[in-house]
């Protein structure tokens, strides 16, 4: 297999201020949002609706009044609210999110929340209508660019040159595609009858204004006319994330086992060799590759399969992520062959030791996962791991632990076993062992 060879993280911009002042920043800049999250979620007339549009969660009328803000103020902030992660929708229901009980204490989740939202900046300012679809994603895939520009400036850059920049990429990304400019392609994309990008001058600079008007709304950028027109600056926060941004991807350019672009699944399965250490690097580049929250939803599946070696691996991706999994984590915590791994990982969350934690569990908690971590062992270990395994059972003794075992319902309790007592060294014991597992394939006592 070969390795990634390794390149250095950049280094924060010179200038940037401290992450508690970019954290106050941003919470100004939500200040609205959290506002209406919080007004909605102390609301005595929960919103549902049986169509569930964005807008029907909210009374917007009553929010305006009982905030003192306008309709329109009302809707932006209840986008952005959402956007950031403050509300989130379950069915008909609209339910605080974890950064909106974090936000007073937390400076990584408002500045998350805040990331979430810049990088949702087209969604908070809706393209023209009277442009085509395929021009408005040639734009936003280019965007990045321009941004980049942006920061090696340091400073003011004047639009016509944002606009040269944005006409290269979406070339190069043309050509990337292999596409073959269609004559008349520019009038037909600029008034958005027909196209797929911006050909036309005319039709690139309207994107590029609403672009650039879109991230000055979230507070990534500022625009204002200079001596030379008309022209746009990052803000702190603007600067901070195009450098976060950076920062993944050489992050996600050291996957030391070259499994960032696999599924969760496979990148699990090429991890279970790994020491901690390296798989947790390597679960950092996998997890900085993707959403977090389509990350988090890929482990989490693969934590329900049968695999009990892949769901232990997947909780401790899970530890990696940190607190955008924790709403995900404490729903798994309410089915069954999860519960246990979701109470470790909402311990140590909450600060528990990691040798404490397992008292947060029961005794039949304990012995389910005792269970399937033996299954995990049997499917992937050698044997002798597996007697060693008898060692961590919270009963004391091997009649006890049979007796727990039997009546836990482990579906893999059999198998367990009949592995242990093959792997045993000890006949009296093995045969023990074998008639527990008789018992529980044949349903007796």
């Amino acid at each position: 297999m070969t390795t990634r060879r390794s390149r250095p993280a950049p280094r924060p911009p010179e200038g940037t201020p401290p992450r508690a002042e970019l954290a106050r920043q941003a919470r100004t800049a939500l200040a609205d949002a959290v506002r209406i999250a919080r007004w909605a979620a102390l609301d005595a007339e929960p919103r549902t609706t049986a169509e569930p549009r964005p807008q029907a969660f909210l009374d917007q009328e009553r929010a305006a009044a009982a905030l003192d803000l306008t309709p329109g103020q009302i809707r932006a902030g209840w986008d952005r609210a959402r956007l950031a992660g403050l509300v989130e929708l379950h069915g008909g229901t609209a339910r605080p999110g974890w950064r909106l009980h974090a936000w007073d204490r937390d400076d990584s989740a408002v500045l998350r929340g805040w990331v979430a939202l810049f990088d949702a900046w087209s969604l908070v300012h809706p393209a023209p209508d009277d442009v085509a679809p395929g021009a408005v994603a040639e734009v936003v895939e280019a965007v990045p660019q321009v941004l980049s520009l942006l920061q090696l400036s340091a400073g003011p850059v004047v639009v016509p040159a944002l606009l040269d920049l944005l006409g290269q990429r979406v070339d190069e990304l043309r050509e990337e595609r292999c596409e073959v400019p269609v004559e008349g392609a520019a009038d037909s994309a600029a008034d958005g009858t027909a196209g797929p990008a911006p050909a036309g001058p005319d039709g690139r600079a309207a994107l590029l204004d609403w672009a650039l008007e879109g991230l000055a709304d979230v507070g990534a950028l500022t625009l204002g006319e200079g001596p030379d027109g008309r022209q746009a600056t990052l803000t702190p926060l603007g600067n901070w994330a195009v450098w976060v941004k950076l920062e993944q991807i050489c992050v996600a350019a050291q996957s030391p086992a070259g499994n960032i672009e696999q599924s969760a699944e496979d990148m699990l399965r090429g991890c279970a060799g790994l020491t901690p250490g390296p798989a947790r690097d390597e679960y950092r580049a996998w997890l900085a590759a993707r959403t977090l929250s389509s990350a988090v939803a890929e482990l989490i599946a693969v934590a329900r399969g049968e695999d009990a070696l892949l769901r232990g691996l997947a909780f401790e991706a899970l530890r990696v992520v940190g607190a955008p999994a924790e709403a995900e984590v404490r729903a798994a915590a309410e089915e069954i062959s999860l519960r246990p791994y979701a109470l470790l990982w909402l311990a140590e969350y909450e600060g528990a030791d990691p040798d404490d934690a397992p008292e947060v569990l029961t005794r039949e908690e304990a012995t389910w996962l005792w269970v399937d971590t033996a299954a995990a062992v049997a499917d992937h270990g050698e044997s002798t791991l597996l007697v060693r395994h008898l060692e961590s059972a919270v009963q004391g003794t091997v009649p006890a632990l049979l007796d727990e075992v039997r009546a836990v319902g482990h579906p893999r309790t059999v198998q367990v076993l009949v592995a242990l007592a093959a792997a045993h060294p000890d006949p009296a014991l093995a045969k023990a062992v074998r008639r527990a597992a008789f018992q529980v394939h044949t349903g007796g006592a």
